[in-house]
């Protein structure tokens, strides 16, 4: 009996260059970095914090650096664009039935951006009356 080889063909580092597709699927992936950022002075924020005052002072200076600032600004922006990507394919990937029919994918992308203005509205409305 013949010894079996598995093929790998060649794969180039720019192969998902190729097909817009796997562009708009890098895109969506690379929104990752600037949250990574984000959430990282979020944690330097809670450390600088239990360091005390003049810990979180140099916090909220570095905060608003302009450098700071506009990348926070691309992470927002980043987010909402994983979250509208998510929410285009959440209906194809998990299609919701009630009563026996399922539910039209725009009904299902609409409610889910409904959710996440209740959520903001929310949560402005608790930081507001903390102020």
């Amino acid at each position: 009996m013949a010894k079996r080889t598995s093929y790998f063909p060649e794969l180039k580092r720019n192969w998902w260059l190729k097909h817009p597709y796997f562009k708009k699927y890098m895109a969506r992936e690379a929104t990752v970095l600037p949250l990574v950022f984000f959430l990282l002075c979020l944690l330097a924020g809670l450390y600088s914090l239990l360091q005390g005052a003049e810990s979180w002072q140099g916090w909220l200076t570095f905060m608003q650096s302009p450098l700071v600032i506009a990348v926070n600004a691309l992470a927002f922006i980043a987010s909402l664009f994983h979250a509208w990507t998510f929410f285009q394919l959440f209906p194809r990937v998990m299609p919701l039935r009630a009563g026996g029919r399922t539910l039209p994918p725009n009904l299902m992308v609409l409610g889910q951006w409904f959710g996440v203005v209740v959520v903001m509205v929310l949560a402005a409305w608790i930081f507001m009356r903390g102020l």
